[in-house]
């Protein structure tokens, strides 16, 4: 018995399709099977019908359940199955944020020969799920491990093409973008904060050629010479100086959404960054945007170029030996407000009139106790190293410890010569040290901040150290397996445009997207061969799937995504 599909050609042109509950059964007069018909049920395109089939079918599957089906059908098979979840959770946000229709205008009557958007969402979820090289991406994530759609057709050339059309439209796709997720977020933009840091590659040599109108890498990298050499030896941040490197920018909001990044060659000063940042954020409608910005960032050039045009800033300013912050604001004597659990701040005032600055600083109780207890312990471990040279009777090997030991990043700074030139203790500069636990001095040339939100603020800036370690550890921004500048760009950019997705899906859940990306990969999308036809069905979500989805305001996955 099965259901029976006839059509019925009108006089007008149209079709009406009629289903009917039908057996097949064997006369034996004839000598061959006779088509009984046992119920009509009616048009097919009729909703009562389809309900009154409906109901049919829970009948019997209460009978006979789905398994028992499959199993005595052997024409029912399980091709594969592959996580669907979190990749359909990415899909609805890339909509959502409206990154196919920037794409759209950008791309205007352009015609690439292959799906631009399919390809950069691919690579930007694979930055997402499971980073790694675009070469892997594609002979391995999206051949085998996922199943994307819209992404059948592409080649591997296509996806170094759409990050070649990424790179060179990067500006106007991350400005497009920013004034609709302003709108569909409600984004808090009064506070822009903005660091660096420094990403090390694999090689021996750093890159020829600095100016920007200089050829880069000859007729390989034609079209593309506007980019300098990026990859140069420079001041590490994570120790590596033997390695060529690149410096990232990132500017952040409130929330720790990326608003804009920026790659600039690997002996770039951090200082020297901030005018073009300030160039390139000018006409973005911020609202009344302060700048906040770590130490490195500090300089009297950078400080008027941000205050140019009556632009406000929160900087953290280094304590220089002899300057004014040690001298005339750390010690200055006055009380502290308590402004958290571990905050307290004091603000001071240093010259008068139009010329005067204004300083906060702050104390963390809970990090000055930290600090002297990590400082003791070094004291002790270095009186120990230094009782065992006064033993030694090489001179050679104790000039060498000697050395080691005052070069030294931990024993270093506590360490003084004397006048017969023995290594000692310098216990006035422990002393100064001492009086600088758990502070630090914030600056800012906006009198309508209090010193509550001039601390608050700065500390703020965590969300780009937040940031980093995402886009390092879990987006895996390194190993750069790229060497043409302008892959090397676009590379950044796909793992700045998967964090933004991220923190779009972490703002929503209050929570970390390792843990609501387990939870989704809970979906599964399944090809299974039927009797009709293959058919691509996803599972239906589990609990914790079902809240993430409620949560993130996305519909479930239809059940059939496609038979054919």
């Amino acid at each position: 018995m099965y259901l029976r599909e006839t059509r019925q050609k009108r006089v007008d042109g149209s079709v009406l399709t009629h289903l009917q509950l039908a057996e097949s059964v064997w006369d034996p007069d004839k000598g061959q099977s006779k088509i009984n018909i046992v119920y009509n049920c009616g048009r097919a395109n009729d909703p009562e019908v389809a309900e009154r089939l409906r109901r049919l079918a829970r009948s019997i599957l209460r009978r006979c359940s789905p398994e028992e089906v499959v199993a005595e059908d052997a024409s029912w098979k399980l091709i594969e199955a592959w996580p669907y979840g979190d990749l359909y959770v990415l899909e609805q946000l890339w909509r959502r944020l409206g990154f196919g229709e920037v794409i759209a205008e950008v791309l205007g009557k352009r015609k690439l020969g292959f799906e631009v958007e399919r390809a950069l969402f691919a690579m930007v979820a694979n930055r997402a799920c499971a980073p790694c090289s675009k070469l892997y991406c594609y002979e391995q994530w999206l051949a085998e491990d996922v199943h994307i759609e819209g992404t059948g057709g592409l080649a591997l050339h296509h996806l170094y093409r759409a990050m070649d059309f990424l790179e060179e439209n990067k500006a106007v796709l991350e400005e497009a973008l920013y004034f609709r997720m302003a709108d569909l977020l409600n984004l808090d933009v009064e506070l822009i904060f903005y660091d660096t840091t420094s990403l090390h590659f694999e090689v021996d040599e750093e890159d020829t050629g600095v100016g920007e109108d200089e050829e880069v890498y000859g007729s390989v990298a034609a079209g593309h010479n506007r980019y300098r050499a990026p990859r140069k030896r420079g001041k590490a941040k994570n120790g590596r100086d033997d390695a060529p490197q690149i410096v990232v920018g990132l500017a952040v909001t409130r929330d720790g959404f990326p608003v804009r990044h920026w790659v600039f060659p690997g002996n770039t000063v951090d200082v020297s960054t901030v005018e073009q940042v300030k160039r390139d954020l000018r006409g973005w409608r911020l609202t009344r945007c302060v700048f906040v910005g770590d130490a490195g960032m500090v300089s009297e050039k950078n400080l008027k170029s941000l205050a140019r045009g009556g632009g406000k800033y929160i900087v953290c300013m280094p304590v220089h030996p002899g300057g004014e912050v040690a001298t005339q604001v750390v010690n200055r004597p006055g009380r502290y407000q308590e402004v958290a659990e571990n905050l307290r701040v004091k603000e001071v005032t240093v010259g008068d009139g139009e010329r005067r600055r204004r300083y906060v600083v702050c104390h963390n109780p809970q990090e000055a106790q930290r600090q002297r207890l990590h400082r003791e312990k070094v004291l002790e471990q270095l009186s120990a190293e230094l009782d065992s040279l006064r033993h030694q009777t090489d001179n050679k090997s104790h000039t060498k410890r000697v050395c080691e030991l005052r070069a030294s990043g931990r024993y270093g700074r506590y360490l003084r010569l004397t006048r017969t030139g023995k290594p000692a203790i310098d216990r006035a500069r422990v002393k100064a040290l001492a009086r600088l636990d758990g502070k630090f001095v914030v600056h800012s040339n906006d009198d309508t901040l209090s010193a509550e939100d001039m601390a608050l603020g700065y500390k703020q800036l965590q969300r780009v150290e937040e940031a980093w370690r995402t886009l390092k550890s879990g987006l895996k921004l390194r190993p750069v397996f790229h060497w043409a500048p302008h892959r090397i760009h676009a590379h950044v950019a796909l793992t700045v445009f998967a964090l933004l997705l991220e923190r779009v899906a972490e703002h929503a859940c209050g929570d970390t997207w390792r843990n609501i990306r387990d939870d989704l990969k809970q979906i599964k999308l399944a090809q299974l061969l039927s009797p009709n036809g293959t058919v691509w069905q996803v599972t239906e979500p589990g609990k914790n799937a079902t809240k993430r989805l409620k949560t993130l305001e996305i519909n479930k996955p239809p059940p059939l995504l496609q038979v054919v």
